[in-house]
């Protein structure tokens, strides 16, 4: 098969795949829940295989309290976010007439020292791109929500992806091997080789972020919540959960956090409290928690991840978004592997070669002489 051939048929196989992901949106949500579930508590059955423990029994054990903790943070903490999630949009107004009353002076202040007419032109540049960007994020939110959270959809998350999963981890090393036999025999290092690297991708960013995000979850809603913020608990929570995309979660957590605070404390120790809570939080995730989970063979740029979130979600709803990570590491290492093969072939080197080639071809003029 020639490399054209070859081409052709990664070609086909690729836009093959993304069309039937689009076909059958409506149905694969399940499956693909279960199969992230199998790959992220694979570990786990291995370490108990190793054990003596027989791969079903291994299995049954993992999945059952995997599903059992799932549903016990459901019925207990999901109603508590719940309501603590509409108590702050409720108290939303009056934190900004607070924020208005406390900070406005400040912020007059710095208005006085600038032209006017800057700041109106830049006042209405912010308007805009606003709400434009909120019209954006609104119709993902519409088409994860509609696409991905319908009743049917959330049914079928109850009952089929603990069945999937069960038998996806039951029969992952199986899987595994038959494809390895499926591959082509010439190429296969280099499939091993690209396979290993996505692996080494997903297990960093999927088992070891997922793991950070929530340690960092618990510790700022149990931080916050101890220090007396008003909605620390769902503040603190959803902080952690959004780290998954570097400074970006803590920013956003931070500058909601202290916005609350200063409205509900004013300047005073307990503003400074919240402070110090968001800062150990930060020092925990950069010397023990990312270090220690995560390591540095993640690969995958924030920028990309936010990109390939985005687009998934408003391609292919909440699957698009559960998608979207392992494609953008697949993406990401076979672009890696292409860029290696490209410096490492004469193409890339074809010139310096052929320069040095004719320097050496070419008589010095002592020769000459």
């Amino acid at each position: 098969m020639t490399f054209r051939q070859q081409a052709r048929f990664w070609l086909i196989f690729v836009v093959g795949f993304f069309f039937l992901v689009w076909l059958f949106s409506g149905i694969l949500l399940p499956f693909v829940a279960g199969m992230a579930i199998a790959y992220f508590l694979d570990p786990l059955a291995d370490r108990l295989e190793e054990r003596g423990f027989n791969r079903t029994v291994a299995t049954t054990i993992i999945t059952f309290l995997f599903f059992l903790v799932f549903i016990f943070v459901l019925l207990l903490v999901v109603p508590m976010i719940g309501s603590q999630l509409a108590g702050f949009l409720e108290r939303l107004p009056g934190y900004v007439d607070a924020l208005r009353i406390t900070v406005g002076p400040y912020v007059q202040h710095i208005v006085d020292r600038i032209a006017p007419e800057t700041l109106a032109g830049i006042s209405d540049s912010v308007k805009g791109q606003t709400a434009t960007a909120i019209k954006w994020v609104g119709n993902i939110l519409t088409n994860v929500l509609s696409g991905g959270l319908a009743l049917l959809n959330f049914i079928s998350l109850l009952f089929i992806t603990p069945v999937v999963s069960f038998y996806l981890l039951r029969d992952w090393d199986k899987i595994v091997a038959k494809i390895d036999g499926y591959l082509p025999r010439r190429s296969a290092k280099d499939i091993r080789q690209c396979a290993s690297e996505i692996d080494e991708t997903l297990a960093g960013f999927v088992r070891g972020q997922a793991t950070v995000c929530l340690l960092l979850g618990l510790f700022y809603a149990i931080g916050l919540t101890f220090v007396g913020l008003e909605f620390g608990f769902v503040i603190g929570l959803m902080t952690g959960l959004v780290s998954f995309v570097p400074y970006f979660g803590m920013i956003a957590g931070f500058a909601i956090g202290m916005g609350v605070a200063l409205a509900q404390f004013g300047p005073s120790v307990d503003l400074a409290l919240v402070a110090m809570v968001f800062g150990i939080g930060q020092l925990l995730e950069g010397n023990f928690l990312t270090p220690k989970l995560v390591g540095d063979k993640v690969g995958l740029h924030a920028v990309w991840v936010m990109f390939a979130l985005l687009a998934g979600g408003a391609v292919f709803g909440l699957l698009g978004v559960m998608l979207a990570v392992p494609v953008a590491a697949v993406i990401g290492v076979l672009v890696r592997y292409g860029l290696r093969q490209y410096l490492s072939s004469r193409l890339y080197d074809h010139g310096s070669d052929q320069a040095r080639h004719t320097s050496l071809q070419e008589p010095t003029e002592d020769a000459k002489s």
